[in-house]
C-alpha cells in the first residue's frame, strides 16, 4: 500500500470523527443524549484525559498527556513511512493508519477545542466565542458521544464485595476516534502471524512493539 493511500485512510477517519464531535458540540448540552436503539444512544460527555473518559492527572497531568500524545503522534507517523518504505503487510500499514488517525483526533480535541468552543455546561456550546473558548490551549476536552449500554443487570447480594450494585456493559462513553485505535491494536494483536510472518525478530517487528508500547500505555490504560 502507498503512503498516499494510508493517508487518506487516516484523513477519512479524522473527517467523521472531527464532523461527529463538532455536530454534538454545536447542537448538543453536557448530558444530553439521544435513544438510538435500546443498546445504543449518542450521549455527549467530554473527558481531561485518556480513552474511554478515563481522566489522569487534572491540568499538569493533562498537560504532560498531551505533550506525550505528540511525541506519540510523530512516532507512530515514523513507523507507517517506514512500513510503507520497507513494502510491509496491507493489513500491517491499514493498522498504523487507524492508530495515527485516532491518535490525532483526540489531540486535536486536547489542543485546540479549548480556543475554538465555549463551554457546553447547561448550554450548547458557541464556536469562535466573542470572550474566548472555555480553556486555554492545550487544556481542552475530549468530546464523546457513542454509548452502548448493551446490557444492565442488578448483581445479587451473595455476591462478595459486588453484591447489590448495578452492573452495565458496556459503560464507557467513546467516540471516533477511540474506537479507530482500539481496532487498530486489536488488528495488531490478532494478526500478528498474518502481519510479521517469519519476521518477528527483525527491525519493524522492533519498531512495531516500540510503537504499540506507546499506544496501549496512552489509551488501554482507558479500557484498560
Amino acid at each position: 500500500m502507498s503512503l498516499k493511500k494510508a493517508l487518506l485512510i487516516v484523513f477519512l477517519i479524522l473527517l467523521i470523527d472531527q464532523l461527529s464531535k463538532i455536530y454534538i458540540k454545536t447542537h448538543f448540552r453536557l448530558g444530553d443524549y439521544i435513544t438510538v436503539l435500546d443498546w445504543f444512544k449518542i450521549y455527549f460527555i467530554e473527558n481531561n484525559g485518556m480513552a474511554f473518559g478515563t481522566e489522569f492527572g487534572g491540568t499538569t497531568g493533562k498537560l504532560f498527556l498531551t505533550t506525550f500524545r505528540l511525541v506519540a503522534i510523530a512516532g507512530i507517523f515514523y513507523w507507517l513511512w517506514t512500513s510503507v518504505k520497507n513494502k510491509a503487510s496491507k493489513l500491517l500499514i491499514i493498522a498504523i493508519s487507524l492508530i495515527l488517525a485516532g491518535a490525532i483526533g483526540n489531540i486535536i480535541d486536547s489542543v485546540f477545542y479549548g480556543r475554538l468552543f465555549s463551554d457546553s455546561f447547561h448550554q450548547v456550546a458557541r464556536f469562535l466565542p466573542e470572550n474566548g473558548g472555555y480553556a486555554p490551549w492545550f487544556q481542552g476536552r475530549v468530546v464523546d458521544m457513542l454509548y452502548f449500554p448493551l446490557f444492565d443487570i442488578n448483581i445479587p447480594d451473595f455476591f462478595p464485595f459486588i453484591g447489590g450494585k448495578h452492573f452495565i456493559f458496556f459503560e464507557p462513553v467513546f467516540n471516533i476516534a477511540d474506537s479507530a485505535i482500539t481496532i487498530g491494536v486489536l488488528i495488531l494483536i490478532f494478526f500478528n502471524k498474518k502481519i510479521f510472518g517469519d519476521e518477528n525478530h527483525d527491525k519493524n517487528n522492533t519498531s512495531y512493539k516500540k510503537a504499540i508500547d506507546e499506544v496501549v500505555s496512552d489509551n488501554d490504560q482507558a479500557i484498560v
